[in-house]
């Protein structure tokens, strides 16, 4: 199965505001737009994507509602260049961008920043992929095994075994489609150790992971018990939604 990540869908309560961040303190560029009667999608990212690299999806509903971040999400992770850490933290400093947790809080190793709706943005060291491109997103899981067993049976990913953190208290995973390219995103799996649940919030959305072909797809993941949550023809077969046993929400597509 096809499954490559597509994109991280976030909500937004300004547009306007949102945008500004992104193209502008994050370099991204808009990739397309769908404009309906009660909302608006916004899909960016660096100017010079790899073809297997993710896009953000930013959503906004017109009714003026506002969100609750929760915590069953972190954050969305971008890449910097290895030695380029503190320059890139402090040229979101001179963007205007909040200080937020900066490098040497973090030992020099990354850095967080929030955007203008309070979605946490990881800054992380890669030798690969575009500047800013997305490396992962971040979601919190009850039962570790559980979900890495989700992942693999439903969407045929592996643990990235140069990336796996166990410290004292939790422990960091992150799964990826088998063969991705290095510049595709993955998903960081973290799990605390005491037991904790969490507060899925609103205010993040769904990752989407893209297929050849969307029923061939459905039926594959139906065939391996995911959960039918909103299938292709309850979406005029443009896209369907399941979710991991945490609940968080996974759209199907093709682009």
């Amino acid at each position: 199965m096809n499954a490559i990540l597509d994109h991280t869908m976030m909500r937004v309560e300004d547009l306007d505001a949102a945008l500004e961040f992104y193209t502008e303190a994050i370099d991204y560029e808009e990739k397309g737009r769908w404009e309906a009667d009660t909302f608006t999608n916004v899909f960016l990212g660096p100017e010079d994507v790899h073809e297997e690299g993710a896009l953000l999806e930013l959503t906004y509903n017109h009714d003026g509602r506002s969100y609750d971040v929760g915590d069953a999400w972190g954050h969305i992770a971008v890449r910097v260049p290895e030695d380029g850490l503190q320059d890139a933290y402090d040229e979101l400093m001179d963007a205007g961008v909040e200080d937020y947790r900066d490098p040497e809080s973090c030992d020099n190793r990354y850095a967080f920043v929030k955007d203008p709706d309070g979605h946490e943005i990881e800054l992380v060291k890669r030798d690969y992929g575009a500047k800013w491109s997305l490396d992962h997103t971040m979601m919190r899981v009850e039962d570790a095994d559980s979900t890495i067993g989700w992942y693999a049976r439903k969407l045929e990913y592996e643990t990235l075994p140069d990336y796996k953190w166990e410290a004292d208290s939790f422990a960091n995973y992150f799964v990826a489609p088998r063969g991705a390219a290095q510049e595709a995103m993955s998903v960081e799996l973290t799990y605390n150790y005491d037991g904790r649940s969490y507060e899925m919030g609103d205010a993040w959305g769904h990752v989407a992971v893209r297929c050849d072909d969307l029923d061939d797809a459905w039926e594959t993941l139906m065939e391996r018990e995911a959960e039918d949550y909103r299938d292709p023809e309850s979406c005029d077969h443009n896209y369907a939604f399941t979710k991991t046993n945490d609940g968080h929400e996974v759209e199907v597509v093709t682009r």
